[in-house]
């Protein structure tokens, strides 16, 4: 890996910050400024953290979708609904707890 300031890998890491710097700013804007329609703003941040989660895979993990890293994709997708699904369910136990105990 080449760490010259000219290298595609150095412009790669640059591109994939100002990704997500950008990102960071408007969820940010859109927190402070979204004070009159809430939900606008939520889904704004929503998106723009979904939208980073795939920079951050895309730029500094270097996962895509070519041939030799579709087992690394892979591998990181079925963690990813591993997670949501024990955290999807730890919420849900604990609204139907909630629920119940009212």
């Amino acid at each position: 890996m080449s760490r010259e300031p000219g290298s595609p890998t150095h412009r790669r890491y640059l591109t994939g910050y100002l990704w997500a710097l950008g990102l960071t700013l408007i969820a940010f804007a859109a927190a402070r400024l979204g004070g009159a329609n809430r939900t606008l703003a939520l889904g704004v941040v929503i998106g723009a953290g979904l939208i980073q989660i795939g920079v951050h895979l895309r730029y500094f993990l270097h996962l895509g979708f070519g041939k030799s890293q579709r087992e690394n994709l892979v591998l990181v997708l079925i963690a990813t609904l591993l997670i949501l699904l024990m955290v999807g369910g730890s919420v849900w136990i604990m609204f139907d707890l909630n629920r119940r105990m009212m």
